[in-house]
């Protein structure tokens, strides 16, 4: 199945009013997973387009936090549910939760906004450090030794290491992109495609060991303007671990080097 398929019925369930929001279900196949549960920047996307559902065009995705809270399991009905939590004159907060077996799975909270006149500007302060994407260096799927979601996207690392290969630096960075190209490249597809690397100390292992994201945050310093068939830049760094938790930073850029968004998650480690 294609993300953009998932992401419809993620749609459908958007457009519904929030009672039959409760009733209505989804599933996903086995092979959008990432051990036993989904692959999380799958589950944040279904969250964000269900939500984006509920929220005036004119408003934009300023920020997306999301908290893993259990497993979300394949070729199983869960349900979206989607909250205004409140909506102003320029700015609406929503939250949107993924529920499975009567559990909470998933809880994404954003904050969507209009742009408004202001004589304030800071230009970036950061530049892309990438070279030019070169597709020969795309890494091969290889099942059983990846996640399974890895066959739906496309990674091309310039910078860190691979998984458990003892690195001595936790700096990560590369381009990326979906093997089946989406209609439209949206916030969704960015905030699936940000999830896609792994952890940025996986590298500094010496073995084969499990980490998972506990809780994440996305900021779109602008509303995407990119072509369907666009490579996206990824750059990423710890800059603090200690007992068995790390903080990671990131950032996410077009093929031409304009900023899009920047990414903070908090990784457990169980090396």
């Amino acid at each position: 199945m294609h993300f953009d398929d998932l992401l419809h019925a993620a749609t459908n369930i958007g457009n519904m009013p929030a009672l039959e929001q409760k009733s209505a279900t989804m599933q996903f196949p086995a092979n959008w997973c990432q051990g036993r549960t989904a692959f999380g920047g799958l589950s944040a996307s279904l969250l964000y387009q269900a939500m984006r559902q509920q929220i005036e065009p004119s408003r934009r995705l300023l920020s997306l936090s999301t908290n893993f809270v259990g497993p979300l399991l394949a070729d199983t009905d869960f349900s979206l549910h989607v909250e205004i939590l409140r909506e102003g004159k320029n700015s609406t907060q929503v939250l949107a939760k993924a529920m499975q077996n009567d559990q909470v799975s998933v809880i994404v909270q954003a904050c969507f906004a209009k742009s408004r006149n202001s004589g304030i500007h800071v230009p970036v302060s950061k530049e892309m450090t990438l070279t030019p994407v070169d597709p020969r260096y795309t890494l091969p799927f290889k099942s059983g030794a990846m996640p399974e979601f890895f066959q739906h996207v496309d990674l091309c690392p310039q910078q860190g290491g691979m998984p458990f290969v003892g690195a001595d630096t936790s700096h990560l960075g590369g381009w990326m992109k979906l093997k089946h190209t989406p209609q439209h490249l949206n916030e969704a597809h960015i905030i699936a495609l940000t999830d896609a690397w792994p952890p940025t100390l996986l590298q500094m292992f010496q073995q084969p060991a499990p980490a998972s994201s506990m809780s994440w945050y996305l900021e779109f310093v602008q509303e995407p303007q990119l072509a369907a068939s666009e490579w996206l830049g990824f750059e990423a760094i710890t800059h603090h671990c200690k007992d068995g938790y790390g903080l990671e930073d990131g950032a996410i850029w077009s093929q031409s080097g304009e900023l899009i968004a920047l990414t903070r998650q908090t990784v457990a480690l169980f090396d």
